[in-house]
């Protein structure tokens, strides 16, 4: 027991424990919502070290299968994570049926999905940016800064930046609710045709201060992604930075295969 077929290296004993609570799990012993016995527990059941418990719910976090909460433990998840379908989430006639990104995509992982507006007024582009937009460091941009909440739990965070000509004659995007299909559906009726939208994606540990904010465990994966819309005229008339819980999401890109 313990040996890896074939004669190889013994599995560590952390690993056998996640792999058994893994597939409690995926068998439904351990159904949505429930949760994670304790470490105490664990120790008591499987007669091992506190260390070793805590290296194998390591494991058992990696699998994107339980989510840990500050003060209550690690708990199975309800749902599968939201998917981002590159080929399909901006396409215009979800904004024309008035539904905005998130919660389609929500919607169709069954999850029910929450926007709580935190910000919304005018700043200094920061450097960055302000280099996106094509503007001066400091020019004045509408800013737009939300957190997104799936099945009660804070998921994502964006900040909208957008330049302030753009935006100074539509007042929905001053609104906490722009109204059916979101912010695009209201540029794209004031003239500003989107032609694409270009994504950046970097995957890191999270800060602490974000730690908080997404109510994640500490050192727990984010993903960091920065679009930009661009209209067929070639300009940026938004740049979203968004950071997103890394368990919660799972990206979908479709590349043509062509010359």
């Amino acid at each position: 027991m313990g040996t890896a077929a074939g004669g190889g290296k013994a599995v560590p004993r952390y690993v056998q424990i996640a792999d058994e609570i893994v597939q409690q799990i995926r068998a439904g012993v351990l159904g949505a919502g429930d949760m994670v016995p304790s470490e105490s527990e664990l120790v008591d059941r499987y007669g091992v070290s506190g260390g070793t418990i805590r290296k194998a719910m390591v494991e058992v976090r990696a699998s994107g299968l339980v989510e840990t909460r500050h003060g209550k433990g690690s708990i199975v998840k309800a749902r599968p994570p939201v998917r981002h379908r590159s080929s399909d989430r901006f396409r215009r006639t979800h904004r024309q049926e008035g539904r905005a990104a998130y919660l389609a995509e929500s919607a169709q992982s069954g999850a029910e999905a929450k926007v709580s507006v935190l910000f919304i007024g005018p700043m200094e582009a920061p450097e960055d940016i302000a280099g996106r937009l094509g503007v001066e460091a400091g020019t004045q941009v509408l800013a737009r800064r939300r957190l997104y909440f799936r099945n009660g739990t804070p998921v994502e965070t964006a900040s909208s930046y957008l330049p302030w000509d753009v935006v100074k004659d539509i007042p929905e995007l001053f609104a906490e609710n722009p109204g059916g299909g979101g912010i695009y559906a209201r540029l794209e009726e004031h003239g500003h045709v989107f032609a694409e939208f270009v994504e950046t994606l970097q995957a890191r540990p999270a800060s602490k201060a974000e730690t908080s904010e997404l109510a994640l465990s500490p050192g727990a994966p984010v993903v960091h992604l920065v679009r930009d819309a661009v209209t067929e005229a070639g300009r940026v008339v938004e740049v979203c930075d968004t950071l997103m819980a890394a368990d919660q999401f799972v990206f979908e890109y479709r590349i043509p295969a062509r010359d």
